[in-house]
């Protein structure tokens, strides 16, 4: 398995355009929403400036583009390519391909969040304590898996010309209602009613929590346990499905 893993991380870091799409231009995304924004001005019910808060965001917005956008398609055509197929009849387990696919993508979606912090720090002076930078670094991180699992899921559950469209409404989805391109204050109320229990907007609230020096809420913790749960109990029935087929 961990030759495999090897072998997903050097396909996704030659991959230019993944690159492009899951490193920097989340952070093109940060400069242009708060390139102009001052560092007082606060965000409404959040305490944060605009800058802090959408640091956060955008760096949930990179992890998930790149657990999310790499896994699926990636997935999808390996399985019409036949190579899902070959690996079955080797030693590696079942659970193994799809813990590859999983770890690996996580291990890309690191760059994307520290890229973000360095840009937020250096452009906009946003500024934390040590401990703040590090636990929002673990707590993005991980919480990226639970994107991470619902890719693997889209990937065997979608072909190779239909994964695209069907991860872009998905992706633009969880991204918009989540709050991950606008705090979701600026939301109707129904709408906001709706994005609380959406799982982006969970995963960012574990970071802006920490940004706030408080715990992170019972009920954002519980929604990603859940979804985690969910995507990764689809993707391992997805998974067994697609072997039966073969």
């Amino acid at each position: 398995m961990k030759a495999l893993i090897r072998l997903e991380l050097t396909r996704a870091l030659r991959n230019r355009k993944f690159l492009f799409f899951s490193v920097l231009y989340p952070s093109m995304l940060f400069l242009l929403i708060a390139g102009s924004a001052d560092s007082t001005t606060k965000v409404d019910g959040t305490g944060l400036t605009l800058p802090t808060y959408m640091m956060v965001s955008m760096a949930s917005f990179g992890a998930l583009t790149a657990v999310l956008m790499g896994n699926s398609e990636r997935i999808a055509k390996e399985r019409e390519s036949g190579w899902v197929r070959q690996l079955r009849l080797t030693t590696l387990p079942g659970r193994g391909y799809v813990l590859a696919k999983t770890a690996s993508a996580a291990v890309v979606s690191l760059p994307s969040i520290v890229v973000i912090f360095v840009v937020a720090a250096v452009v906009k002076d946003v500024r934390l304590d040590a401990w703040q930078w590090l636990a929002l670094t673990g707590a993005i991180w991980a919480g990226s898996l639970v994107f991470a699992a619902l890719g693997v899921a889209i990937g065997y559950s979608a072909t190779g010309d239909a994964v695209r469209p069907i991860t872009m409404i998905i992706y633009f989805g969880l991204s918009l209602l989540g709050g991950l391109w606008m705090p979701t204050t600026t939301f109707p109320q129904w709408l906001q009613d709706i994005a609380a229990w959406v799982p982006t907007h969970a995963y960012a609230a574990l970071g802006q929590a920490i940004e706030q020096s408080q715990a992170p809420h019972a009920k954002d913790l519980v929604v990603l346990v859940v979804s985690f749960a969910l995507f990764t109990g689809g993707a391992a029935w997805l998974y067994r499905k697609d072997a039966l087929k073969a």
